[in-house]
């Protein structure tokens, strides 16, 4: 055994016996934990030196999804299929009433494998859901719909799964919405395809409301999602946007704000750096995807493939960007971020060059076994994780203490939105007098979204679910693992270290 071997083991052995021991974790955290070690025994025999080197520099990273891929990142089942078809190997016939409809996804989901080992999209669930209700009592509905979500957020406990509803205002819609106010949770986490011209604007409003409440849903545009990926398209994990009947391989990323720190000049990071790091990230990329396709076993096995649940060629790579902000400030000298990206015409300008470069790269790119997503890897606006903490802000936001008026910030995004099919979000922070005319929040996504935004979060200052970067968790949870006290939904964890780092629950609180 070579020296450097018995340290990668006894560092291992380090940290599965600090996983052991840990008693915020609860036992299912604890396995998960585990797991991700034993992912990595393997070693880095998909990176290159100079992708190892990258990595050493935090410019590059690989978002812990482990040495060895077996399974996909984020998948997008098409459970309408289950609807209709049934599943042989999970030993379902196609639902006859609702409770059948629920206990069916709810196998379902269970069987659908990940990145963190959970489903992270849940279905159109208003839709799905919409023939059966209407055979039901209403009140008996309800009753059924809450034990469906109490089940979700107790078994699946992780704000990264995630259900869409709309565009059409359905009954099923309307439950889902005063459960979510009534039960406070914060899994699974929610969309809203709005579609000003489908959606009715009560039902927008009333989703605005519960927004505020509860954290959830949050919008998405969905002409402009339609346009790019078709109408079957979903809303997954934070605010991925990928097929329905695919998903998303793999999702590594750059880190702007590091890279940036190896050019002298604007000149030279457009032209130089920033063209050699993305290379050897779609290198990877291509790598990850080469390994899960040709050497796993996962798209020669798994059910969900034989039975055309999902499609390998709805898969894409997803590209992942953070710190456009400081980037930005950094190639342009601005240390007072008040005054620079999102509140500067010369670094917002910059900020769009740099998106125009990086779309330019990521499309001259053949993507491998994405022929059904038009043959290229997506740019995604990843939304940070702790070890981010102040360096780089999430995809292309303002730092949070450097935001505009409310106006302003929401033009400011509909300029960086169209480079990011795969996903890009922004979240507003608003005082609870914003209760009393959710409309007028509407009005304002309506017109955002008339200018490119794709996606708007929104939540109260006072609410007890809140939005971290992307992910729910509720303030009580928070306090009860600052007191050393286990938590069910995993994603606390991860917001605990936003909210203790990047300040993630300090945003501007918008005032009517």
């Amino acid at each position: 055994m070579s020296q450097v071997t018995g340290v990668l083991d006894k560092e291992r052995e380090t940290s599965a016996m600090n996983v052991i021991k840990n008693e915020r974790l609860t036992y299912f955290q604890q396995v998960l934990e585990l797991a991700k070690i034993g992912e990595d025994t393997l070693g880095d025999f998909l990176k290159t030196d100079e992708l190892k080197k990258a990595m050493d520099e935090g410019i590059i990273c690989d978002l812990y999804e482990g040495s060895a891929p077996f399974r996909p990142r984020y998948v997008l089942v098409d459970f309408k299929k289950l609807f209709t078809d049934g599943c042989k190997f999970l030993e379902l016939e196609p639902p006859t009433d609702l409770q059948e409809a629920c206990n069916s996804l709810l196998i379902m989901y269970k069987n659908t494998p990940a990145a963190g080992s959970y489903p992270v999209y849940l279905g159109d669930v208003d839709t799905m859901l919409e023939p059966f209700v209407l055979k039901e009592d209403r009140e008996k509905a309800k009753r059924t719909l809450k034990l469906f979500l109490l089940h979700i957020d107790k078994t699946i406990s992780d704000s990264f799964v995630h259900m869409d509803i709309g565009p059409k205002e359905t009954v099923t819609g309307n439950l889902i919405l005063e459960l979510s106010e009534e039960m406070q949770l914060a899994v699974p986490n929610i969309t809203l395809k709005y579609d000003p011209e489908v959606t009715p604007a009560a039902y927008a409003a009333k989703v605005a409301k519960c927004m505020l409440k509860v954290s959830k849903p949050s919008f998405c545009n969905h002409q402009m999602c339609v346009q790019e990926w078709g109408e079957d398209y979903g809303v997954a994990s934070c605010l991925n946007v990928l097929k329905i009947g695919g998903g998303g391989y793999t999702l590594n990323r750059v880190k702007l704000h590091e890279m940036s720190e190896k050019a002298s000049s604007i000149d030279e990071f457009m032209n130089e750096v920033l063209p050699y790091y993305m290379k050897l990230l779609l290198e990877f990329t291509d790598r990850r995807i080469r390994f899960i396709v040709e050497e796993a076993a996962f798209f020669k096995s798994n059910y969900l493939v034989k039975e055309g649940f999902i499609d390998r060629e709805k898969f894409t790579g997803m590209i992942g960007v953070v710190g456009v902000a400081e980037c930005v400030n950094k190639l342009l000298g601005i240390t007072n971020p008040k005054q620079g990206y999102g509140n500067n015409a010369e670094a917002d300008a910059l900020g769009i060059k740099i998106c125009e470069k990086l779309e330019e790269i990521v499309m001259a790119h053949p993507g491998l076994y994405c022929s059904k997503v038009g043959g290229h890897y997506g740019l995604h606006a990843q939304v940070g994780i702790s070890d981010d903490m102040m360096s780089n802000t999430p995809g292309a936001r303002i730092p949070i203490g450097a935001e505009p008026e409310l106006l302003q910030h929401v033009m400011h995004s509909t300029h960086y939105h169209q480079y990011f099919p795969t996903g890009i979000g922004d979240i507003f922070t608003f005082d609870d007098t914003w209760e009393r005319s959710p409309e007028a929040i509407v009005d304002i996504i309506k017109g955002a979204f008339a200018n490119g935004m794709r996606y708007f979060s929104g939540y109260s200052s006072d609410s007890d679910v809140v939005r971290v970067t992307g992910y729910l968790v509720k303030k009580s949870e928070l306090a009860k693992l600052d007191a050393g006290q286990q938590v069910l939904n995993g994603s606390t964890v991860l917001g605990k270290g936003q909210r203790d780092g990047a300040k993630a629950l300090n945003r501007r609180v918008e005032t009517v």
